[in-house]
């Protein structure tokens, strides 16, 4: 040896840096700095990781407060009349959706989905005495409850019926183009996953409905009844991406020859058997109760007849939130806040100035997931994506 540094190879370089990587305590410590800064990343030292762990916990701590109504007023928690159903429902990304919104203290708030009111209890401990809300549901029993865990709350005005109606509504209480934030939660919420009656999830037999408002519309059972094999083949494909759509389709077709498809749990078992494979982590039935409930409650075209009379609705600097669960959803609310962002389309070849573009919506943020210590305290929050949309000054013509 000469005295000069060994120099190594960039292969074990790379092997001594994963080495050091796989090692949460420091281990690093033993390589030269220059091979440090080299590592793609290094573990955090053990201060570091106490100081994280101590700082989960206090927002675990002060989350559960705030679910516990520790930190809501009186007027926001629950009901002595309501049960633990009613309250189990936990609200997706409420607190981001809260710092999103942005509310003074006499802002007027649309919550489009009131769910089991989560976030409409969220909103109006931020608004003052002079705020309003304005939820919409047409769930009957969603409607009740708010109305029995809201009894005593002036602020807050519960519209039984889908969200499609806001517009009218709004423009009949004289306040289209005065809303500061208007919240979607789209999809079913917890309390409804979990009443077998209501047929929207496998886990439990019950009557195969699907309705979100079971007084409107027909159930699934009775669509699945009358559809033909192609009809029920596009339905699965387009709604549910399913791709094994034709097979299911013609199982639903000969299986109900002989006896009419009434419970859940006899459809999920009839798509168990028609799929020759699964998708890890998924019931094979879970494309298949997607597409039908998407179909059964419209909730497309619901979705797609109310996002342009929320941008009507809001005062400019108001914000539009959109929290999504699949891909159908947050595709079709990406799409129309891009637009709306873009502005008034042009022809290629014909000159514009800037301010003729008009975008009557400005894009905030990145799309929101909700972080890891959400997830494990609340599993079905793990596909939500919430988009955020501020309002501009641009007049609609």
């Amino acid at each position: 040896m000469t005295g000069e540094p060994v120099r190594r190879t960039v292969d074990e370089r790379d092997r001594t840096a994963a080495c050091t990587r796989r090692s949460p305590l420091g281990a690093s410590a033993r390589l030269p700095a220059v091979w440090q800064r080299r590592a793609r990343w290094v573990w955090p030292s053990p201060a570091e990781l106490v100081t994280r762990a101590k700082t989960a916990r206090t927002e675990q701590a002060q989350r559960a407060s705030r679910r516990a109504g520790g930190l809501w007023p009186a007027s926001c928690r629950l009901h002595p009349g309501l049960t633990m159903d009613d309250s189990a429902h936990l609200p997706v990304l409420l607190d981001e959706v809260l710092e999103a919104l942005a509310l003074q203290p006499d802002g007027v708030c649309v919550d489009a989905t009131y769910g089991r009111g989560g976030h409409c209890a969220g909103i109006l401990a931020r608004l003052g005495p002079a705020g309003r809300v304005i939820a919409f549901d047409r769930d009957p029993q969603a409607v009740a409850a708010a109305r029995a865990r809201f009894a005593a709350e002036a602020r807050l005005t519960v519209v039984p019926g889908p969200f499609s109606m806001m517009g009218r509504h709004l423009q009949a209480q004289g306040l289209a183009g005065r809303v500061n934030g208007i919240v979607f939660d789209l999809g079913v919420s917890s309390p409804q996953l979990q009443d077998p009656g209501r047929g929207f999830a496998f886990q439990h037999d019950g009557p195969l409905d699907m309705r979100m408002d079971p007084g409107s519309g027909i159930c699934a059972a009775k669509w699945l009844d009358t559809a033909s094999e192609a009809e029920i083949a596009s339905v699965l494909f387009k709604l549910g991406e399913e791709r094994y759509a034709r097979r299911i389709a013609r199982a639903i077709v000969r299986d109900r020859a002989g006896q009419r498809i009434e419970t859940t749990r006899r459809l999920a078992q009839l798509v168990a058997r028609a799929v020759p494979t699964r998708e890890r982590g998924k019931h094979p039935a879970t494309r298949t109760f997607l597409a039908i409930r998407l179909l059964v409650n419209q909730e497309l075209q619901e979705l797609q007849a109310t996002l342009p009379q929320a941008v009507q609705a809001l005062a400019p600097g108001g914000r539009l939130l959109a929290i999504s669960f699949h891909s159908l959803e947050d595709r079709l609310v990406k799409r129309f806040l891009r637009e709306q962002a873009r502005g008034d389309v042009f022809p290629p070849d014909v000159p514009v100035r800037a301010q003729q573009i008009r975008p009557r919506l400005k894009l905030v943020g990145r799309p929101v997931r909700p972080g890891e210590a959400e997830v494990r305290r609340n599993p079905r929050a793990r596909s939500a994506i919430l988009r955020v949309a501020e309002r501009t000054e641009a007049q609609h013509d």
